[in-house]
């Protein structure tokens, strides 16, 4: 298979957990820094990944990129190209979808414990997981309930209503809000490292880089277990 990747932010690439997956599994991939590069033509791949990134869904002003690849994302769903979308990736497919995206009640950053709902553990990527998986988070806008009723609700947890969602009928469309495909030591440093205003923008965060490494690694192979079964089981989707 292969995949074409769009990147939002320089510093925000596929995670070390994503790029292990795709070796497992065969998958090669085409990466688009879409603040510079053309969007192609995604007739030509299996499927379509949205990464995470610095914008918010309406900065539009600040990143003219974002609406062309709205455009671009509403002619995928159209086609009915499959699409796993990640934190931004994932808000930008479900506006797309027609769902409101906005402020979460407070920022999410670091792990968390997720829970599956009723429609997760029966949707064919999460059926192999527990129903209660940690996420890494790092966000502060979401997607906002209700959803329309052609999105269902797959994960929740109490720092994010909406973790994830697919279309009804299409699982091959899904939306993740955390990115754990990068919950890995090296990558969190480089996120620290470059996000480092965007954090301190939020008074009262009390954000431990040290703890946040201390779990990634003491949960690292369930991490990676988890993502790597997960990504296997979105594949046979679309197979």
């Amino acid at each position: 298979m292969k995949f074409l990747i769009l990147q939002h932010t320089d510093w925000a690439g596929p995670g070390r957990l994503l790029e292990f997956a795709m070796g497992v599994h065969n998958v090669r991939f085409d990466l688009v820094r879409v603040w510079r590069d053309w969007l192609p033509d995604f007739s030509n791949y299996d499927g379509i990944i949205l990464l995470g990134g610095s914008p918010n869904v309406a900065e539009e002003g600040r990143y003219p990129f974002l609406v062309e690849e709205k455009r671009f994302i509403k002619r995928a769903v159209a086609a009915d190209k499959p699409i796993l979308a990640f934190c931004l990736g994932h808000q930008l497919l479900a506006e797309a979808l027609g769902a409101k995206v906005g402020p979460n009640f407070a920022p999410s950053i670091g792990f968390v414990q997720g829970y599956l709902t009723h429609d997760g553990r029966e949707h064919p990527a999460f059926v192999n997981l527990p129903k209660a998986i940690p996420l890494f988070k790092w966000h502060s806008q979401s997607v906002c309930e209700p959803l329309p009723k052609q999105l269902s609700l797959l994960a929740t947890s109490a720092q994010c209503q909406v973790e994830a969602f697919s279309l009804q009928d299409r699982p091959h469309i899904l939306g993740v809000q955390f990115d754990n495909h990068a919950a890995v030591p090296e990558d969190m440093s480089r996120w620290l490292e470059n996000d480092w205003q965007w954090l301190a923008s939020f008074r009262g965060l009390a954000l431990n880089p040290a703890e946040l490494f201390g779990n990634a690694v003491a949960i690292r192979e369930e991490l990676t277990c988890n993502f790597n079964t997960f990504f296997g089981d979105y594949l046979a989707i679309i197979s």
